[in-house]
């Protein structure tokens, strides 16, 4: 009878492993589920900072926003990477049930976990590279990255709506009882729960299936634990996967682009630099107008894309007060330009975060450093790093 054990070819892989079970991977399933709902939704939050549209403003309260949700979705997404190879050894036995295509439920399940795997693959992949400042794909990452988010959670809810029966079942199965993903071909019901069929467990496992979720806990425990020093002060001691740690960085604070790899050594060490501020009044500063004009103090966070965080005391010019004598207000929208040849080179600004933005000659009681963007930069409270644009040279009141 098609179906059978006896139908199955001999060449046909098996497997005998009894760890592996419904209850298992529904357990594992569920875990990865909110994994992946959380990384969505701080990533929705993280992408909002690359639009330049009003209708979507950016608060400035809490100063500190960014710094956590980007600090969630970049710990989560890296905890994410051990979870989803634990699930795919948990349920890959599956792939070789045979007859491979019993029925459409069946056609659907492959073709539903083909692409979820797929998109998975290259998301938390590419993520990863991106934390390393390394893109050897020929794609903007950030475009990439958002899109593809939609295809994972797309085709996660499709693949979680076709396996719910089997979602129910496993997560009101006891870890211990449950069917078992082995070498025993499906029964004679197509739609039964079982991933392959019951077997006994072995008298003395190597590892229960308790266990391995208590070791997959474990080791996502110590990765979360080993990467949040990067944004956790407390905890960077213990940030040997930190890619970058707040106490490693000149005057306290990590750099993310260096002027040399921005190409803008010389022009802003050049003495008769310039900011130019246009506008209905425009006007032009010195680097002895800063000194005059930064008398402002702000203890606010930088936050990058990457991770990584540090609270900071900075000193500066509020920009308000620049836009104002330019011919703006409250309401302006303002295009910061910088000297950056290959990174951002300009940025918007407008409402709650241009009202605390401030324009940085110091930090932590010194003069800004070459690399933090010498001689001026901005600081603005919850915005993402990258577009805290460094040294500085315009200033556009745009409306």
């Amino acid at each position: 009878m098609p179906g059978s054990a006896a139908a199955r070819p001999t060449w046909w892989p098996h497997f005998t492993s009894t760890v592996r079970s419904t209850a298992l991977t529904a357990r594992l399933g569920r875990a990865l589920g909110i994994a992946f709902g959380i990384c969505f939704l701080t990533g929705l939050l993280s992408y909002t900072q690359y639009l330049s549209t009003s209708w979507l403003p950016k608060p400035a309260v809490p100063a500190w926003g960014y710094r956590l949700t980007q600090g969630i979705h970049v710990t989560t997404g890296l905890a994410s990477i051990p979870l989803v190879l634990i699930k795919l050894w948990s349920v890959y036995p599956t792939t070789f049930r045979w007859p491979p295509f019993r029925s459409v439920k069946r056609v659907l399940e492959i073709a539903s976990a083909v692409v979820l795997i797929a998109a998975v693959s290259v998301q938390l992949v590419t993520g990863l590279l991106n934390l390393l400042d390394w893109y050897p794909f020929g794609w903007d990452f950030v475009v990439v990255h958002y899109a593809l988010a939609y295809v994972v959670i797309g085709s996660l809810l499709i693949h979680i709506a076709i396996k719910l029966p089997d979602i129910r079942y496993g997560l009101g199965t006891k870890l211990a009882e449950g069917d078992v993903l082995s070498e025993v071909p499906w029964d004679e019901n197509p739609d039964s729960h079982s991933n392959a069929g019951p077997l006994p467990p072995p008298v003395t496992p190597g590892i229960s299936r308790r266990g391995v979720l208590v070791a997959a806990g474990t080791g996502i425990g110590l990765i979360v634990i080993t990467t949040v020093g990067q944004s956790i002060r407390p905890l960077e001691p213990l940030g040997l996967l930190a890619i970058r740690q707040p106490s490693k960085g000149w005057q306290g604070v990590p750099v993310s682009e260096t002027a040399a790899e921005a190409g803008v050594v010389e022009a802003a060490q050049d003495p008769a630099w310039q900011l130019e501020i246009v506008g209905p009044n425009p006007y032009v500063l010195g680097l002895a107008d800063l000194d005059a004009l930064a008398t402002a103090e702000a203890h606010l966070p930088v936050a990058a894309n990457k991770g990584w965080s540090v609270a900071a005391d900075w000193r500066g010019i509020p920009l308000p007060e620049l836009v104002e004598r330019a011919g703006g207000g409250p309401g302006s929208r303002v295009l910061v330009r910088s000297l950056d040849r290959t990174g951002i080179k300009s940025s918007q600004i407008w409402g709650s975060q241009l009202a605390q933005a401030l324009l940085a000659t110091h930090l932590n009681g010194e003069r800004l450093a070459l690399d933090h963007g010498y001689p001026l930069r901005l600081i603005a409270p919850n915005r993402a790093e990258l577009f805290c644009t460094k040294w500085l040279t315009r200033i556009e009141v745009l409306s």
